[in-house]
């Protein structure tokens, strides 16, 4: 029997899995496609000993491209991914024509390269169907285009017309079997005492991820919970901070908890292993993201968070995610950038049990939706139907 799988190269940026959220996705990603059928071979857009000479990069994954000949190309986009660099958006003309090509759009809506021409500009040269001012060539080239929410969708049709394929991300961590016992040992670890509550914060820490404001309000909140401890979970360097800046925002965030008078109730622990993070969700009380532009399902560390069954207070995005906001399955916080409003919703999940057992109950539910098994089947049949395939 022939072998009719569909064989995908997927194009992504540099980064180590632990070092960025785009390569991290892409890694479960492929994992999750061999599971229903799809041959992926993630293929790296990466400059030589960080050289920064990304034409060349560009040049040497066409030439793997060719050299795998996959019946269909998936790039994974986001401008942080390659350093901001514009030649991610020429690959459409360094492969082969006849290949045909799906452009993911992790980060969308908020940039352009150039960045100096002005938006009344980028709008007509968009309405030419020719280029994308974040993209390139990538979106005006590709044969279908998929976000992870309906908010770049959104930007996506006012800008060039083009309807996208919604295929949500999932967690980015599961629930580890065994991850509730290792959280109380955790627990012990830290020497959190019996009954003292537990709050996490849970991804690569950034300063757009609000995570100053929160820190600042631990003095208010430990108030009325004075063995309150907050555990960061989580690394500094990534493709979006380097090592250099890296290191400078956690001194900048150690300082401040100094300053703040909550140094001995803030633990930093830098990256861990999914088994780790697993049992550090179960180990806390609550989760907070405060993120200065909102949380929306295109985080996996929300979904990994509600997965876990946790409790989690986040910031609302400008526009409404997919239902989110209505499905009771968060605990929103009024405004970003403001640590009175992390004190008001963060104090009453920690006096309201109740409201905390409502949250972890919609939260499994609503992130129940949200697997890697069901994205991938998404992705098989947007290849299919692209490949002119009644089934993958």
């Amino acid at each position: 029997m022939a072998d009719d799988r569909i064989r995908v190269a997927v194009l992504h940026g540099p980064g180590r899995p632990d070092a960025d959220g785009v390569s991290d996705y892409v890694a479960h990603l492929v994992e999750a496609l061999h599971g229903v059928g799809v041959e992926a071979t993630g293929v790296p857009v990466r400059p030589d000993a960080d050289d920064g000479r990304w034409r060349a990069a560009t040049v040497r994954a066409a030439r793997r491209v060719r050299a795998l000949a996959p019946d269909l190309v998936h790039v994974q986009f986001a401008p942080s991914a390659y350093r901001f660099s514009g030649q991610p958006g020429l690959l459409p003309w360094r492969l082969p024509r006849r290949l045909p090509l799906v452009t993911t759009l992790h980060e969308y809506g908020w940039w352009a390269c150039p960045g100096w021409l002005p938006g009344r500009l980028w709008s007509a040269v968009e309405r030419t169907g020719r280029w994308d001012r974040e993209s390139g060539r990538l979106v005006p080239a590709s044969a279908a285009v998929i976000v992870t929410n309906p908010g770049h969708g959104d930007v996506l049709r006012a800008r060039t017309g083009r309807a996208a394929t919604h295929i949500p991300i999932a967690p980015n961590v599961v629930d580890h079997v065994g991850a509730a016992t290792a959280g109380a040992r955790l627990r012990a670890e830290l020497g959190v005492p019996e009954g003292a509550p537990l709050l996490a914060f849970f991804g690569f820490v950034h300063p757009v991820k609000g995570l100053r404001y929160l820190i600042e309000a631990l003095p208010e909140l430990r108030r009325d919970h004075p063995d309150l401890r907050l555990l960061v979970v989580g690394g500094f360097t990534s493709q979006a901070l380097p090592e250099p800046e890296a290191t400078a925002f956690r001194a900048e965030l150690t300082g401040l908890a100094h300053r703040c008078g909550v140094a001995d109730a803030v633990t930093f622990t830098g990256h861990l292993p999914a088994d780790r993070v697993s049992a550090a969700l179960h180990a806390a009380d609550a989760a907070v993201l405060p993120f200065t532009a909102g949380v929306s399902t295109k985080s996996g560390a929300l979904l990994a968070a509600l997965a876990h069954g946790l409790p989690t207070a986040v910031t609302q995005p400008d526009a409404d995610d997919d239902g989110l906001r209505r499905s009771g399955a968060v605990a929103l916080i009024g405004a970003r950038r403001d640590t009175a409003a992390i004190v008001r919703t963060v104090g009453r999940l920690l006096a309201d049990p109740v409201l905390r057992r409502r949250l972890a109950e919609r939260g499994r539910a609503f992130a129940a939706a949200y697997s890697w098994p069901r994205v991938a089947e998404a992705h098989r049949d947007l290849y299919a139907r692209t490949l002119g395939r009644a089934h993958a």
